[in-house]
């Protein structure tokens, strides 16, 4: 049976020097590679390049083993240690040659240099620089300070101190801070996925370091408000006699909903996974147990802030069979029109990774549509929970494929998940991160045009309930899957009843 080819991807860190790409492309090029993609920014790495080429599997190898045995191939990360330092050298020809000679053989990479005899310091040379081998910073240390008196400004070997020579490695070390252990092949492929994204959005105009930027921002952002940065705003409300609804809202992404009876509590959306731990301290102090009171989990749609603790649950969870579809395929814009966009599916990548995305696994799936419909939307099904019925109702596809909305006319309780949101309850942390998705997506909707068809009938449902109401002083309350749950008035959204803060720090 002959091979077929395959797509394959790598990472080539090679000398910044003429020739030095071509002399890739020509080992491509005799194996009978294609090449599919590059991407290559002296303004962000001088010595990385990104490929993807398309190769009999047997010509990849021979591929891979040229560029290894000329150092091309990028197969690890090595710990960069960055050194910047002051060094006083005799003014006599020849004295920075002398000094270069120590660096160059350190394997050192010079990042910076600065020197000037009419300046304010005419002996001093300051110096940044890299070293990829960190046992070799000390050998060069020792062999300097043996012949200069230098001044150490700044030591690293975390990778923080950030040196645009070895930008990948150093961003990539970052990365395995916030996702935990994490082997350098794996990495490696990461770095593949994240670069491929910022050369998309590149391509559309946008500045390639502030992708960057953004995706260390979401992983700062969760790792920073989890442990004892963890808060939430918090709403209680009775929605009969023998039921309180909470609805607590993260410090970064989705809104976890609780219904609590004397008998039995249930959940809509889970939040991530990394909140797990600091969401069931929450509902101790709100005296609403550990989680082994539910009963059942809703769960609206497949993004990671409103399914990723799911799987932590030891509880049947209930969704659609879209939000199923896109959790294996790990990609956000399953069954929608923008399935193909690498933003989605890298972006869907970097957040599980990022929030410890761990969804149900003991789910149901809700029954397919049998014709019914509420307004445009079509009824996949009713349960009942503390005495109310509520509907499942199945979105047109907006914001996402498979999700679904929660419809109980007579409490006046309309989950509107991610279609109707109360931005201006949101507070500017919230926002900040919030835009941070739309940024690296260009839009958290997969479809615009649908999800503002699907609010304005979301609002007509609420407007109906209003309107039957009339006089009762009840109103429809809209819990939507961000911010606070609020009411319309005069076409507004206005947050309904008291908000409180919880804080760990509290």
């Amino acid at each position: 049976m002959e091979s077929q080819e395959e797509k394959y991807s790598f990472i080539a860190r090679m000398p910044d020097r003429p020739g030095s790409l071509q002399r890739a492309a020509e080992i491509i090029k005799r194996y009978g590679g294609n090449i599919n993609r590059i991407q290559f920014s002296r303004c962000i790495d001088p010595s990385t390049v990104f490929f993807e080429v398309t190769a009999l599997p047997q010509d990849y190898i021979a591929v891979q083993y040229e560029l290894s045995a000329i150092g091309y191939l990028q197969t690890n990360l090595p710990a960069i240690s960055f050194l910047k330092f002051h060094a006083h050298l005799p003014h006599t020809p020849g004295a920075l040659s002398d000094f270069l000679a120590l660096t160059t053989e350190a394997g050192a990479n010079i990042a910076h240099i600065d020197f000037d005899d009419a300046g304010k310091h005419p002996d001093r040379l300051t110096v940044s620089l890299s070293l990829e081998e960190s046992g070799k910073v000390e050998t060069l240390l020792n062999a300097l300070k043996s012949r200069y008196p230098l001044e150490i400004l700044d030591y690293d070997t975390t990778g923080n101190t950030l040196d645009e020579t070895v930008f990948y490695i150093c961003f990539a070390q970052r990365l395995r801070t916030m996702i935990g252990s994490a082997e350098d092949p794996f990495l490696l492929g990461l770095l593949q996925e994240i670069n491929h994204i910022v050369q998309e959005l590149t391509n559309r105009g946008e500045d390639p370091l502030q992708v960057f930027a953004s995706i260390i921002e979401v992983g700062d952002t969760l790792n920073r408000t989890s442990g004892e940065g963890f808060y939430a705003d918090v709403q209680r409300i009775e929605v009969t006699p023998g039921m309180t609804l909470f609805c607590f809202q993260l410090p970064g992404g989705g809104n976890i909903f609780l219904f609590e009876t004397p008998d039995e509590a249930m959940m809509v959306d889970t939040g991530y996974g990394i909140y797990y731990p600091d969401v069931i301290e929450m509902f101790r102090h709100y005296g609403i147990g550990d989680g082994t009171r539910l009963k059942r989990i809703i769960i609206t749609h497949a993004d990671a802030d409103h399914c990723g603790a799911g799987g932590f649950y030891d509880v049947p969870a209930f969704m659609h069979r879209g939000t199923e579809a896109i959790i294996r395929s790990q990609n956000r814009a399953t069954g929608s029109p923008s399935e193909s966009s690498i933003l989605e599916v890298v972006y869907t990548t970097i957040i599980n990774l990022f929030s410890r995305f761990n969804p149900p696994e003991n789910y149901t799936l809700f029954d397919r549509p049998s014709g019914e419909r509420q307004g445009i939307f079509p009824v996949l099904g009713r349960f009942s929970f503390g005495g109310l019925t509520f509907e499942v109702l199945e979105a047109l596809g907006g914001h996402i494929h498979g999700l679904v909305y929660l419809f109980c006319p007579e409490a006046g309780l309309l989950m509107t998940s991610d279609t109707v949101i109360n931005f201006g309850s949101l507070t500017e942390a919230r926002k900040k991160y919030n835009s941070l998705a739309d940024f690296l997506v260009t839009s958290v909707n997969v479809d615009s045009g649908v999800a503002r068809q699907e609010r304005r009938a979301l609002q007509d449902l609420a407007a109906g309930v209003d309107a039957a109401f009339a006089g009762t002083g009840r109103r429809c309350l809209i819990c939507g899957g961000h911010g606070a749950v609020s009411v319309i008035e005069d076409g507004k959204l206005i947050p309904y009843g008291e908000i409180e803060h919880y804080s760990h720090r509290a």
